[in-house]
């Protein structure tokens, strides 16, 4: 056998590419070519130097088609099966923050039957952030045992803890204790501490569970937690929680109110809510089904054997400069470092995604009904409403229109800001805010706290599709972050609230401002 032949075993065989079904030996293509295949330059200059190369005009459209639409993974188009995984992910999405928020807005109807009266609600806020130790038991075990503790155990865990709790509370919640004297709803507590944890963990474990999905699905589970605050208000308004009337029809200072019996009781709502628990959990099951049937189950974003020889995986050295033909040629093209999670930028969105998540869940939800009630009942309804129906909007939204930009996400935060403002001056001023009894001022209110979430919700789905780009740790920082700000909320407001009294409501059926 001639030296230099083929099969000349002195010879080292080149490193055969695969291009759209056609093998390409890296050797054979021009050292110009090769450099300008392996970066990352926009599509039209990749074609070109495909073709310089010899290929054929069909190896060239596979060579700059990204790894994602090649690999195995779905497609996060919106026709055919996917549409029925999108909806699966937002059902499983629902499931974050439905128990809490049930809890919240169905409070006027359980505080008349439990011995804490309206000290619930500070029972409840601790009970919250006690929650919190779930979330940071998870984020400190991902930090020091990474890959110990996978998200398909963990899920089911956590759903688990929520049906019994919502089975518990349904079957239970009015039973009272005594201690130190005195009675206590220990039951409500107790299983409202287990709907906190559970509720609490999801934003650590469901969130780094959907990097197994494209980017687009993430936006889809946003628009499920939409959901998980809307759905309650809207089953709360059905039950008819809060309704009211004045004698007379007056609104003078010598009228009672006549509270209204509601068309449900809190036992019912609670049926409902193990309802709504439930749903997530089985849409949870089919997800995981689904992935089996598609065999695409996988930990991470590790990239198929089929789909490494991508310009992405061509071996670059550390200064960003071509590998010679001939290491190439002789060597297994080396794995890429990895980016660093904790640049400039990614700090930057988690700051304004912590920010976000305090105002959004913590500090003005505790002044809302002191920037609406002042304006009537049917203020604070339609406030409530509306403005959960533009988070899962904004979310729709976003999988359409993404904001990638991290000076664009500043300015809509920045407007979302000028509208929480607003809403927070009202507050401060209650119960005589500006344009008391005047439809505009009504008109104001409400929109003001549509735009604020809507906004908001926005850049938060934003920032969630942005990090999922940057790997599955980077959605554990998300989930951490999300949850501590809004504990941060939380604790900052309730003290001002419920200890100092800094803002102050009027009564039922009583004009304070003379209007």
């Amino acid at each position: 056998m001639l030296e230099g032949s083929p099969r000349s075993p002195a010879t080292p065989r080149p490193r055969e590419t695969h291009l759209g079904g056609h093998r390409a030996e890296s050797s054979a293509l021009p050292s110009r070519a090769v450099w300008r295949l392996r970066r990352r330059s926009p599509p039209h200059f990749r074609r070109r130097a495909c073709r310089e190369s010899g290929q054929s005009k069909t190896a060239c459209k596979t060579v700059i088609q990204p790894a994602a639409q090649r690999g195995p993974r779905m497609s996060a188009s919106l026709s055919g099966q996917n549409v029925v995984v999108h909806l699966l992910v937002a059902l499983f999405g629902m499931g974050s923050w439905v128990a809490v928020n049930s809890l919240w807005v169905e409070l006027p109807v359980v505080v008349k039957r439990l011995p804490e009266g309206w000290n619930l609600p500070a029972y409840l806020s601790v009970l919250i952030a006690l929650g919190n130790v779930g979330p940071v038991s998870v984020t400190l075990t991902h930090h020091f045992a990474p890959g110990r503790l996978k998200e398909q155990w963990l899920i089911p865990g956590v759903q688990a803890v929520a049906v019994l709790a919502a089975l518990c509370l349904a079957l239970c919640w009015q039973r009272t204790a005594v201690v130190a004297g005195a009675a206590h709803s220990l039951a409500f507590l107790a299983l409202a501490f287990l709907l906190a944890l559970a509720s609490c963990t999801s934003n650590v474990s469901f969130l780094p569970f959907m990097y197994r999905f494209p980017p687009l699905f993430v936006r889809t589970f946003f628009v499920g937690q939409g959901l998980s605050a809307l759905l309650p208000c809207v089953i709360a308004l059905g039950q008819g929680v809060g309704q009211l009337e004045c004698p007379n029809g007056t609104q003078g200072n010598a009228s009672r109110p006549h509270y209204l019996e509601e068309n449900f009781s809190a036992t019912t709502y609670f049926w409902l809510l193990l309802a709504l628990l439930v749903v997530p959990a089985l849409a949870f099951l089919a997800l995981v089904g689904w992935q089996r049937r598609r065999g695409i189950a996988q930990e991470g974003r590790s990239a198929s054997k089929d789909s490494v020889e991508t310009e992405e995986s061509f071996p670059l050295q550390d200064g960003g400069t071509p590998a010679p033909d001939s290491v190439a040629a002789e060597v297994a093209p080396a794995k890429p470092p990895a980016s660093t999670f904790w640049t400039g930028r990614n700090a930057y969105l988690l700051a304004l995604l912590g920010l976000s998540n305090a105002l959004t869940n913590g500090v003005l939800p505790s002044v809302q009904t002191y920037s609406c009630l002042p304006y009537g009942g049917n203020a604070y309804h339609l406030s409530v409403v509306l403005s959960n129906i533009a988070n899962p909007v904004a979310c729709f939204v976003a999988m359409f229109l993404l904001c990638r930009s991290s000076l664009g996400l500043g300015i809509i935060s920045a407007a979302g800001g000028v509208f929480g403002t607003y809403l927070m001056v009202l507050a401060a001023l209650s119960p005589c805010p500006p344009l008391v009894g005047s439809p505009v001022g009504v008109a104001l209110v409400v929109v003001s706290w549509i735009l604020f979430l809507g906004l908001f919700s926005y850049v938060k789905v934003a920032i969630g599709s942005l990090l999922h780009e940057a790997g599955h740790s980077a959605l554990v920082w998300c989930g951490a972050v999300i949850q501590a700000g809004s504990l941060v909320g939380a604790l900052v407001m309730f003290p001002l609230t419920s200890l100092y009294s800094v803002f102050r409501s009027g009564a039922d059926c009583v004009d304070s401002c003379g209007v």
